[in-house]
């Protein structure tokens, strides 16, 4: 009886003395280093560079135009110069509105595109996490979330090589 209630006991302390698994992960390094934000930043620098060329386009168009303008500015009667100056400046503010809507346009559409990524990301390492049994995996960032850790904790090239596999299979 006593050797059952020793093994009782030792059990008890071995359940007990079950530690969870915890890791954390370089929240900055797994994002920036995740192959799928680096296309999705190619992607949006060759929209970006196409965009720039067309306002570079219409800023030109209109400074050559102004500056003709401005040769025959004097040759004109005045009321024809003010009325000619009116339509560059009413040109000018056009361009100006398409060039900051089109900004825009791009600004949400990388942004929506990183913020689908970044959730992307997190429920992959929530599955990551059940998957492989941790009870947390912890992010640090600039923020320090995470102040520290040891270094053997730290998950995050596992994950990332994960990742970027996942994504490697998906293209």
């Amino acid at each position: 009886m006593k050797k059952i209630v020793i093994a009782g006991v030792a059990l008890l302390g071995l359940l007990s003395c079950q530690q969870n698994k915890i890791a954390f992960v370089d929240n900055t390094t797994l994002i920036n280093d995740y192959q799928e934000k680096k296309d999705v930043e190619s992607k949006f620098q060759v929209k970006l560079d196409s965009f720039q060329k067309k306002t570079d386009s219409l800023s030109q168009a209109l400074q050559a135009e102004a500056q003709q303008f401005q040769a025959e500015a004097s040759k004109m009667a005045q009321s024809k110069a003010e009325k000619r100056y009116g339509e560059l400046m009413q040109k000018r503010q056009q361009i100006q509105q398409q060039v900051q809507q089109e900004e825009m346009q791009l600004q949400q559409d990388s942004q929506g595109q990183i913020d689908s990524l970044v959730k992307k990301v997190r429920n992959f390492i929530k599955e990551y996490g059940k998957n492989n049994g941790y009870t947390y995996i912890l992010g640090a960032n600039e923020a320090g979330s995470v102040l520290y850790g040891e270094e053997t904790k730290d998950i995050t090239e596992e994950l990332l090589k994960a990742l970027n596999d996942k994504y490697k299979e998906e293209k």
